[in-house]
């Protein structure tokens, strides 16, 4: 038999399809490499189908064979015995006349955290394992990072001469996750010695069709496309794949006039596919010339805002901004009266929680919407990772952008389970760190998936911070994390201490970011202490809960001491901080009203007062 490049100078291959759907399907629900072991035979007689199908390579039931998949079934220590088994199955199979390719997929398809370091360990294990059982080329497939996949691709390279294939996982068509477009990912991977480059899983024949047309035929290397099935539905608990065999070879004369010298299946795809494959292909000649469909340019375009962004106030003056919580109920009257009140007493802007405690709230880009356009007032819309996962996330994104909402913070959100819907789930696709990345990327007119939004957002995106931890220093490193990731200003937590404020400043001051800093009025002794044992991410300092404990049950007392606590810190605040953040408790507005012109008292009378008179 040739080796494997010098058939495909001559002609197309057709390559086998997935392995672990037809397992799949048999019931198997488990670690499908482990089969190697322990059900030999059927791994066998998936690969005899594939042959006996039309495959020229089939490839080893080696995708998940590395010591991170392994681990979450309790067989790290089998890596050796599960590739060397695969492999020896795959090369009995196909004996004189298959090619076998090892494979060995992408593990940050499935843990994006792990380390670079993590991955190359992982990977040499299964390549020398491959290597040492004589395949006749590796099989690189379903990277989603492009980082891991040109790490692993040197590394291969550098170890071995028999051919490797280095697939792409596509996240739109033509483009990759980090926004690369295919042509150019694929002639970097031809730079660094790729014997074939391509594509696999994902996405359907129809649109690895569509995106092949923007790509030229490789001048140094050859073009493999394994397609899905379809697109996948989910049905009572387990995916399925409306396939139609006879469609899936039809396409195939399609994919080899795109210049594919190796055509096989990905998820959902079974002999039948490759069989039809096989019987439809009308040519094995491989194209060499073919028109390069030309890409669109777009233009990205900013339209001009008519305001300052909250992030650019408050780099020039003192900038209050007040959270009213959007109401739990549809009587939105106080709300309302709320909003035009605090209009009228001048705040920079009102910050609309998301569903805080994991309380369902009416949508707080709807009542910010109505904020801006009835009271010409800036809305501060939240964004938590909780309620949405990746699709809704980018999607609320681009309405936001829409109504004109530029101003966001993006948190985490407190967890689901701790709210007042038993039933609901916490989504987390996002954390707020990866979300921030996500609304910068976003005002470079790039959505998630790298597609163009044809226009610049212009979102300034504040970030949160929690002072309230034993230990600052973590909180801090923290904001150094979201100041990196993008974070125009923070707003913290509301500080209940004056000696915990003037710490925060001193632990801050690096950052270069402005802070907005929490200060919000306690309404009683009870209050105090639910806050400080109940509420995640709030402490009330001893003294500030003596205080309001020596208040008494009066509502009345006790209201003019957490008024009083509030003032004192909001003195000390205008002098540290430049941001400040009026907390509303229960749509209590009147409190941040007293606030705020008690702000306006002190200003008026200058910084000669000392502390301990209430003035700065």
């Amino acid at each position: 038999m040739k080796p494997l490049i010098q058939s495909l100078k001559e002609n197309i291959l057709i390559a086998d399809g997935a392995m672990g759907t037809l397992l799949y399907s048999y019931g198997v629900d488990r670690c499908f490499e482990e089969l190697n072991l322990s059900h030999p035979n059927e791994v066998y007689k998936v690969h005899k189908d594939y042959i006996e199908a039309g495959a020229d390579i089939i490839q080893t039931n080696t995708y998940g064979a590395n010591y991170e998949k392994l681990s979450r079934y309790g067989l790290e220590d089998s890596v050796k015995k599960i590739n060397t088994e695969a492999a020896r199955l795959a090369k009995k199979a196909a004996g004189d006349t298959t090619y076998v390719v090892g494979t060995i997929g992408g593990i940050r398809a499935i843990k994006q955290s792990i380390s670079i370091d993590e991955i190359k360990r992982s990977f040499r294990e299964q390549l020398y394992c491959l290597m040492l059982e004589g395949v006749d080329g590796i099989l690189l497939e379903t990277y989603y990072d492009f980082e891991e996949l040109t790490t692993v691709l040197k590394i291969a390279k550098r170890e071995t001469d028999i051919p490797v294939i280095a697939q792409v996982s596509l996240h739109e068509t033509g483009v990759l996750q980090n926004g690369m477009l295919l042509p150019e990912a694929l002639q970097h991977l031809e730079i660094l010695g790729a014997d074939v480059v391509g594509i696999n899983c994902r996405m359907g024949p129809y649109h690895m069709v569509s995106s092949l047309e923007e790509v030229p035929i490789p001048k140094h290397s050859y073009l493999s496309v394994y397609p899905n099935a379809s697109l996948p539905d989910y049905q009572e608990g387990r995916f399925y794949y409306s396939a139609e065999p006879e469609y899936f070879g039809e396409i195939s004369n399609e994919l080899r006039e795109q210049g594919a010298r190796i055509i096989g299946g990905c998820c959902g795809t079974t002999p039948d596919h490759i069989k039809a494959v096989s019987q439809k292909l009308k040519s094995r000649v491989p194209v060499t010339q073919k028109t390069v469909k030309p890409q669109k340019k777009v233009e990205l375009s900013s339209p001009a805002l008519d305001e300052k962004l909250l992030h650019q106030k408050v780099a020039e003056k003192k900038t209050v901004i007040v959270e009213l919580d959007p109401p739990k109920h549809l009587d939105t009257r106080k709300f309302f009266q709320g909003a035009q009140a605090l209009k009228d007493a001048g705040i920079d802007a009102i910050t609309l929680a998301d569903n805080p405690l994991a309380s369902p709230r009416i949508s707080n880009d709807a009542l910010g919407t109505m904020v801006k356009e009835r009271f010409d007032l800036t809305p501060l819309v939240h964004i938590t990772c909780r309620d949405r996962n990746l699709i809704g996330l980018q999607s609320h994104l681009m309405g936001l952008h829409t109504l004109g909402i530029h101003n966001i913070l993006a948190i985490t959100g407190d967890p689901a389970k701790i709210g007042d819907f038993p039933g609901a789930a916490s989504v987390y696709d996002l954390s707020s760190l990866e979300l921030i990345e996500l609304i910068k990327q976003n005002n470079e007119g790039i959505s998630f998936s790298g597609k163009s939004l044809r226009q610049k957002t212009q979102f300034s995106v504040g970030a949160a911070f929690n002072p309230n931890f034993k230990h600052l220093d973590a909180s801090v490193k923290r904001l150094e994390r979201k100041v990196k990731a993008g974070a125009d200003y923070f707003i913290s937590q509301p500080v209940f201490g004056i000696e915990e404020m003037h710490r925060i400043h001193e632990a801050t001051r690096h950052l270069e970011r402005p802070i907005f800093i929490g200060i919000m009025p306690l309404l009683s002794s009870r209050n105090a202490e639910f806050l400080h044992h109940e509420v995640p991410g709030i402490k009330v300092p001893d003294v500030t809960r003596k205080r309001m404990k020596d208040a008494g049950s009066d509502p009345v007392l006790a209201r003019a001491v957490g008024m009083q606590v509030a003032k004192e810190l909001l003195e000390h605040a205008l002098a540290l901080f430049n941001g400040i953040y009026l907390i509303t408790p229960f749509v209590r507005y009147d409190m941040s009203l007293e606030l705020l012109h008690y702000m306006k008292e002190i200003s008026s009378l200058g910084e000669e007062v000392p502390y301990g008179h209430h003035f700065i």
